[in-house]
């Protein structure tokens, strides 16, 4: 399946200065996406899983300088390695804080070495890297789950896609029919989520909704929950844990600001905080800031007490939750609905830019704050068709902004300066979000 990361792998390659290191959760695609990359572009390519190898791990504790572990690479394996031509692609590079440290090294030689890494928890492990970590002599990408768009092109639906991105440019509403095609395949997409193993599946069962295997989501969810126990302490994995199965009900209450007492009633942000941190750098949860301020830059008016916490996946969200998938293509949960909708625009914001914000202002709330071409747009969402909301009116009033976004299930178009976008255009915003 075509994954945007590709753009930046080939820019990589065409740029070559230092290794290349690539970020995200498990499940999402980063070992396929690597190796399709490796054989698609190269002669030859050595896929090393430094997890399973342990012969090869021994090396990097021995000696972090290229030749020679080229050489020993050499040796274990009974090749001859063509460093002009090859590729090498290190999996599971978080076991080994050598291998990483190496990679300065390689960065760093005269000779041409091309080298690519991954691994579960990397964000963890560079946060708590215990040796220097190479700054600056590493290029880090990051993958995340697959977004709506991308789950278009996989199901083969480009020429929808075309007609998304015309209509969001001109805010001309589609035709009624492919208006509701396009949100039939939002609801799927939103019960789906973003994971390939997930979207390969529905894609092998005819993409009919009803024959997915949805044990598929429960087992990610249950890996996850395993990588806390085997990279943390005991006590550290149990606060992780009761932190991640708590999203689902932090997000149902009607103020869903983070609070630590509602992941266990006695818990304190002194004790949790780390935890917290910990599922942020591990990409499985998204921080969204409260800036008091809507001016720029956003980060600099944060307050650092106040914000909220999304599932890094919609689909995993739904399986957490124990939502039916009947419920959300039926229309039989609105309020729970509009959790997941919120989760999902979080998500595909957060693939482009990294960075969440929403503002607060007298009593009233808006969901987020972008900037588009230099100017601060206000983002209002809805999971259905009834776009009444007194939050971005009294927003309107009293900023006057250039025009304010209503994400919802209503048709494109513009009126009294809402430029309207269904929600199966979130993409569009996304695309147009600066950094």
């Amino acid at each position: 399946m075509y994954r945007k990361i590709e753009k930046d792998l080939l820019e990589w390659l065409n740029n070559f200065k230092m290794p290349l290191m690539l970020i995200g959760a498990r499940q999402t695609g980063k070992t396929y996406i690597l190796k399709e990359f490796c054989q698609k572009n190269f002669n030859n390519s050595i896929y090393i899983n430094l997890d399973k190898e342990e012969d090869i791990r021994q090396i990097f504790e021995e000696t972090i300088e290229p030749e020679n572990i080229i050489e020993k690479i050499e040796i274990l394996k009974n090749i001859n390695i063509d460093i002009e031509d090859t590729i090498i692609f290190l999996d599971e590079i978080q076991v080994s804080e050598r291998a990483i440290t190496s990679l300065k090294y390689f960065c760093e030689s005269n000779k041409p070495y091309k080298i690519v890494c991954a691994g579960s928890l990397l964000g963890v492990k560079i946060n708590r890297f215990h040796s220097s970590f190479p700054v600056g002599k590493v290029s880090i990408k990051y993958l995340y789950p697959m977004d709506f768009e991308e789950f278009l092109i996989a199901i083969g639906e480009n020429k929808l896609i075309d007609e998304i991105n015309k209509h969001y440019i001109d805010n001309k509403p589609l035709i009624n029919s492919i208006h509701e095609k396009a949100i039939d395949l939002y609801k799927k997409f939103l019960v789906l989520g973003g994971m390939p193993a997930v979207i390969n599946d529905f894609i092998n069962n005819n993409y009919n909704i009803a024959h997915v295997n949805y044990e598929l989501q429960d087992q990610i969810i249950t890996s996850y929950l395993a990588d806390m126990n085997k990279y943390t302490e005991n006590s550290e994995s149990i606060k992780n844990s009761q932190i991640y199965n708590a999203i689902p009900k932090e997000l149902a209450r009607e103020n869903n600001n983070f609070k630590y007492s509602i992941v266990n009633k006695d818990a304190r942000m002194i004790r949790y905080e780390s935890s917290l941190e910990w599922l942020l750098a591990s990409n499985m949860i998204l921080k969204c800031d409260l800036t008091e301020k809507n001016e720029s830059p956003f980060k600099a008016f944060v307050n650092s007490n106040k914000f909220k916490i999304y599932l890094s996946d919609s689909g995993l969200l739904r399986a957490l939750s124990n939502l039916d998938y009947r419920e959300i293509l039926l229309d039989k949960n609105e309020m729970y609905k509009g959790v997941l909708t919120e989760n999902y625009v979080a998500c595909e914001f957060y693939s482009k830019k990294r960075e969440l914000y929403y503002y607060n202002f007298n009593r009233y709330e808006i969901d987020f704050l972008i900037k588009i071409d230099g100017n601060i747009i206000p983002v209002e969402v809805k999971s259905g068709r009834r776009v009444n909301s007194k939050s971005l009116n009294e927003y309107i009033k009293k900023y006057n902004p250039l025009y304010s976004i209503r994400i919802s299930a209503k048709n494109f178009g513009i009126e009294n300066n809402i430029k309207s976008v269904p929600l199966y255009a979130v993409f569009c915003i996304a695309n147009d979000i600066v950094k």
